[in-house]
């Protein structure tokens, strides 16, 4: 497996043990529907969240929230859709994006950006 591999999914564990020290209650991760895949689907409150986790193991010129495209978001929405039916829930839904990046000592920093996008902002 490649090492940005690794990377990411050690982000994606963090991002997991982070909010469950939230409180928040995991669903399911990598969620698949056609060719899109959600990150984390969490139950947070009366919410159902959808979180999608941007890292990077070194500094960049764009923050890794901004990897988020319109087409990105397209998917994510459509795979939420897809989940939400098959499971027959009828809660409101947000969209979170977890940030993991290494600080200056290289210690991975975790951002949580809560409600980071509409499913509106697909179109």
């Amino acid at each position: 497996m490649a090492e940005h591999n690794d990377f990411g999914n050690l982000a994606e564990d963090l991002a997991a043990d982070y909010l469950t020290q939230k409180n928040y209650k995991i669903l399911v991760r990598n969620f698949r529907y056609q060719k899109a895949e959600i990150d984390i689907v969490t139950e947070f409150e009366d919410l159902i969240v959808v979180v999608e986790v941007k890292a990077r193991s070194y500094d960049t010129l764009i923050e890794p929230q901004e990897a988020v495209t319109k087409k990105k978001i397209k998917s994510i929405v459509l795979c939420t859709d897809f989940f939400l039916r098959e499971r027959n829930l009828d809660k409101e839904v947000r969209f979170d994006i977890i940030t993991v990046l290494p600080d200056q000592s290289g210690k991975l920093q975790i951002n949580h950006i809560e409600d980071a996008f509409q499913s509106f902002d697909a179109n």
